[in-house]
């Protein structure tokens, strides 16, 4: 994320969800916040990252074109997985951008080798910069596909909304993390029942 930006901790437990929290963060649609989200998630790595960060001086139309997708493709995510939630039906129209982006960015994955690790990368089919949101366009495309297997939950903070997949062995997970969320919850419950029982002076 940009300096003024702090850095969203990757709590949603998959790329399409971390992706959609990610823009509730930021707030904004700018190309370093989510070259910034790509290269924390591990789709791209550092140093592709530092040359992305770049593109503006060379295409800023394609990055206008890319940041569009970026905003649409948020959207959509936005709205199916609220309803994958509150276990509603899922519009027709909210799907086109994900298959936009698998229509546009055929591709393959390749095993590569750098920094003494392995690692999988998407070799996009063509040259354009739609190939930076096929990954986060298959991830949301098996979550629909999973449905109710996903365990799809939003944190119980009202005021956070930030989405995760309850992955826990009770199934019970109710913050987007104890860290952000949950010891918040606690603090404030603790001083309100302290409050309570506080004697009058």
């Amino acid at each position: 994320m940009s300096s003024q930006t702090p850095q969203l901790p990757l709590v949603g437990g998959r790329l399409a969800l971390n992706f959609v929290n990610s823009l509730r963060q930021s707030k904004s649609s700018n190309l370093e916040d989510f070259i910034r989200f790509l290269e924390i998630a591990g789709v791209v790595s550092p140093e592709r990252s530092a040359l992305l960060l770049h593109l503006p001086e060379a295409d800023q139309k394609a990055v206008d074109i890319l940041l569009s997708r970026v905003a649409r493709l948020g959207k959509s995510l936005r709205q199916i997985f609220s309803a994958i939630v509150r276990k509603e039906r899922i519009a027709r129209e909210w799907v086109e951008p994900i298959n936009e982006i698998l229509r546009i960015t055929e591709g393959h994955d390749e095993l590569v080798f750098e920094n003494g690790e392995w690692r999988l990368e998407f070799i996009a089919r063509e040259d354009g910069l739609d190939w930076l949101l096929a990954a986060i366009a298959r991830s949301a495309a098996e979550i629909l596909l999973e449905g109710p297997a996903a365990r799809l939950r939003v944190c119980a903070n009202p005021v956070c909304g930030l989405f995760f997949s309850d992955m826990s062995r009770t199934r019970r997970r109710r913050w987007c993390s104890m860290a952000r969320c949950g010891n918040r919850h606690k603090v404030a419950a603790f001083a309100r029942r302290h409050e309570t029982h506080r004697p009058a002076a």
